[in-house]
């Protein structure tokens, strides 16, 4: 029904064609996910952190949101953590979010033609949304550690995305999931970094299929934007 392509970090990106998957589970698009879940108004990713206090100077009420290396950008409201952020403090507000990966993906996927996001926790949307559109051609770019390093969580959910497409979905999802704590997602269980990767994190971000909605990027004069896009 398509070809698909399997592709990673920003060397994929940069190859990727037709509709576009941009993967991030550890944490940029599970986090989007649950950011649009507290209903926040738009979420704008960039690829710079200069980017990112140039926009939020142009948009009343917008919140910076963003890490490198994993660690909260310097000046911004909060750091790359789904745990950390309180539904109070941003609903109804712009988010202006970078990362290290997730968000690089985005800016460099010149070729697509058209870009959505994917995560565990909206991995069956993804796959939906797909098939509702029936592109002759899907790239599903696993953006891995900084872009530069392969992750296990990112290549599980593009290959679970994948299984849907062909129509053998994957029945031992929870197992696979639950070993990510130990092939994958460690980070989070270290006492001495929980101020930066809390273990809340990683059981928000491995909630496969939590919601039934695709964050699908469009452009304007302001920049990139993900916006809400119901299944």
């Amino acid at each position: 029904m398509y070809d698909i392509n399997m592709l990673q970090l920003l060397e994929g990106a940069k190859q990727a064609e037709g509709l576009t998957v941009i993967i991030d589970v550890f944490r940029a698009f599970s986090l989007e996910c649950y950011l649009y879940d507290m209903g926040v108004k738009l979420i704008r990713p960039v690829g710079t952190i200069e980017e990112a206090f140039s926009l939020r100077d142009r948009i009343k009420d917008s919140i910076l949101i963003g890490e490198r290396k994993g660690i909260k950008c310097k000046g911004f409201d909060y750091g790359n953590s789904p745990s950390s952020i309180r539904k109070e403090d941003v609903a109804g507000k712009t988010i202006i979010h970078t990362t290290s990966a997730g968000t690089q993906g985005i800016v460099n996927a010149v070729h697509a033609d058209e870009i959505i996001t994917g995560s565990l926790v909206n991995a069956r949307a993804v796959a939906e949304y797909i098939i509702s559109r029936q592109p002759q051609t899907v790239s599903l770019v696993s953006m891995g550690s900084g872009g530069v390093r392969p992750a296990p969580e990112d290549e599980l959910c593009a290959a679970y995305i994948k299984s849907i497409l062909e129509g053998r979905e994957f029945t031992d999802m929870e197992q696979r999931v639950n070993a990510l704590r130990h092939h994958g997602g460690e980070h989070f269980f270290d006492p001495e970094r929980q101020s930066v990767f809390p273990e809340a994190d990683f059981y928000r971000c491995i909630e496969y299929n939590k919601f039934p909605f695709v964050l699908s990027i469009e452009k304007d004069e302001m920049g990139y934007a993900a916006r809400k896009h119901p299944i």
